[in-house]
């Protein structure tokens, strides 16, 4: 029986207007890996994504998140995913304890669950104490990035979505995060991150993605090839070169 992939994408075409994006994305993510996503601004990282998540519509192709399609199965897709976007995306009216209780309420998570899962992750990314209860429109960026990230984990998802997790954190988080990140794969779910920090999807992925122009230019086994994580950087550089895409 063919392993069912924790993310299938074939031939994924998606333009806005005249202006075609994605000209047939073709990828493959494992369960429980660590998968890194990089490439330039305006390549097609965060529309791709979009896509994954139900976001947006794509003009043609498939997307298969757990063996299920997203345009047969919305709703069963989303609630497997965990998204956390580079610009976070609250009630920001709400308190932060008031929004991720909504949050939780969405995925009809009990109680006891969501208590759990909020103790837990609150500690984690040191989001605790009067914080949780001011509204989110008083918090930095930083603040209402962890509010994202803990959202993103509250229904314990079997795959992690990121777009940029790291913008706007201070590196206690970030090293939090990392080690989040490391954890939830060894528990044997999936963790998507699409970044430009080529020195972090080096040090952390087991295997990483390069799209260019519209398309999957290279992927990398950076956890069977250990001194591709050391090359990745030039690498990067020589694809774009190549493609004459600056």
């Amino acid at each position: 029986m063919e392993e069912v992939k924790s993310i299938l994408i074939k031939d994924l075409h998606k333009s806005y207007g005249n202006k075609e994006v994605l000209k047939g994305i073709n990828l493959e993510v494992n369960q429980g890996e660590l998968f890194g996503f990089i490439g330039r601004n305006g390549v097609g990282k965060s529309t791709t994504i979009d896509c994954c998540i139900g976001l947006k519509p794509f003009n043609s192709g498939e997307i298969y998140i757990d063996g299920m399609s997203i345009k047969d199965k919305p709703l069963q897709v989303k609630d497997r995913i965990g998204y956390s976007s580079s610009e976070p995306i609250t009630y920001e009216e709400m308190t932060g304890y008031g929004y991720l209780e909504f949050i939780a309420s969405i995925y009809r998570l009990d109680s006891s669950l969501f208590l759990k899962n909020f103790t837990l992750l609150s500690k984690r990314f040191d989001l605790q104490g009067s914080d949780l209860y001011k509204p989110i429109k008083e918090y930095s960026h930083g603040m209402k990035q962890k509010v994202s990230l803990i959202a993103s984990l509250i229904h314990s998802p079997s795959i992690w979505v990121l777009d940029e997790p790291t913008v706007g954190l201070d590196p206690f988080t970030s090293n939090s995060l990392i080690e989040t990140m490391k954890e939830y794969v060894k528990s044997g779910k999936t963790c998507f991150v699409a970044t430009h920090n080529i020195e972090l999807i080096a040090s952390i992925a087991d295997r990483v993605a390069i799209i260019n122009n519209g398309v999957i230019a290279k992927v990398l086994d950076l956890k069977s090839n250990g001194s591709l994580r050391y090359s990745l950087k030039d690498t990067f550089f020589r694809i774009y070169k190549e493609g004459q895409q600056w």
